[in-house]
């Protein structure tokens, strides 16, 4: 089986399927309809970016008991990189780890299994997780899709990812007074409005010594229209990049506001939920059982600071995990998958699937 899935995670890897190449975003899925060609499936399609739901029942169910998400979309590479290689255990290529592997694991595991469990299964194919997921994910559920629980085949080392962090994008505007910068005292500075306002939220939210699972704040840009020395800038903008935790969701942004000093204004431009399901879940406690069945180790409960497309199921009330096989470098020029864990990726997810 690992050499089917080494030939077609490299199909996938050598198509470079960003959003900057909707034919390429076409192309990766119709490789997986192909290796797919005798289920059934119903295809969705949102500001041109297509996605694939597989189903093993007469229709679409009401709900899933399972779902298997995979993106097959990647952020965009050097042309190297599209040209996949294995080196000893380490498959490499763009997408070799987030998550077109994973993905072609997925694509084994529901062919092989469609069939043989007793319960709604799905396998969800989706082309725009890496911009958002609205188009091809959260689209979906907003045609319907409903599961019990979600894995999303995200690189998690073998790790179940129950937690991630959500977003809040912010626009922070201050309108001052312009005077001459040799009487400043005629004029109001906008900056240090702002400035005031940013210190506020350091001490709220200071830049962590080390990886902690806390509430962060990034000052992402500060702008302003004046060009010239001598003028007090009547006018500041600053934009942040908050990633708050799941404990947070429902008080992040009156916090946020509640720092705001008189003459500021804040645009919330984005906010995304956090991803949370918990870990005493029966799901996640039977995928750490399979992952010890098959490597002989507890799969660890690990959360994560970046999104994914779980926190779309989550938002609808659907459980789910991201979990992923080993690997290194996702979005950078050495991106790499061990092959072995892909492997072990498959049966645990076989085990899994087979044990309800």
């Amino acid at each position: 089986m690992i050499n089917k899935i080494l030939c077609l995670s490299k199909k996938l890897i050598e198509i470079p399927s960003n959003k900057e190449n909707p034919n390429a975003l076409r192309e990766v899925l119709r490789v997986c309809e192909k290796e797919l060609k005798v289920l059934q499936s119903k295809k969705f399609k949102k500001k041109e970016v297509p996605s694939l739901l597989y189903y093993n029942t007469p229709k679409i169910p009401k709900r899933f008991k399972i779902i298997l998400n995979a993106h097959l979309d990647v952020v965009p590479a050097k042309d190297k990189q599209y040209k996949p290689k294995i080196v000893g255990d380490k498959l490499y290529g763009r997408g070799a780890n987030d998550m077109k592997a994973a993905a072609a694991v997925m694509i084994f595991v529901y062919k092989e299994l469609s069939k043989k469990v007793k319960y709604p299964l799905g396998l969800q194919l989706v082309a725009d997780e890496e911009t958002g997921g609205f188009n091809g994910t959260k689209y979906q559920i907003g045609k319907g899709v409903r599961a019990d629980f979600v894995i999303a085949g995200e690189p998690t080392d073998l790790g179940v990812n129950n937690k991630a962090k959500g977003i809040v994008w912010i626009k922070v505007k201050a309108k001052g007074k312009s005077a001459h910068g040799a009487y400043i005292w005629q004029g109001e500075n906008a900056i240090y409005m702002v400035t005031e306002f940013l210190n506020k939220l350091k001490e709220k939210y200071p830049v962590p010594k080390k990886e902690i699972w806390k509430t962060t704040m990034n000052v992402a840009k500060v702008v302003t229209s004046n060009e010239t020395f001598n003028k007090v800038p009547d006018d500041c903008e600053a934009w942040l990049d908050i990633r708050y935790i799941p404990e947070d969701s429902d008080t992040i942004t009156q916090r946020i506001k509640s720092l705001v000093p008189k003459g500021v204004e804040l645009e919330i431009i984005l906010k995304e939920p956090a991803q949370l399901t918990y870990e005493n879940n029966p799901f996640v406690k039977k995928l750490r059982e399979s992952t010890k069945e098959i490597t002989g180790k507890l799969a660890p409960v690990i959360v994560k600071h970046g999104a994914s497309d779980i926190r779309h199921h989550n938002q609808i009330g659907c459980d789910g995990v991201t979990f992923g096989p080993i690997g290194k470098g996702l979005h950078t020029d050495n991106e790499w998958v061990s092959v072995k864990s892909l492997s072990d990726y498959y049966e645990i997810l076989k085990d899994f699937l087979l044990s309800f």
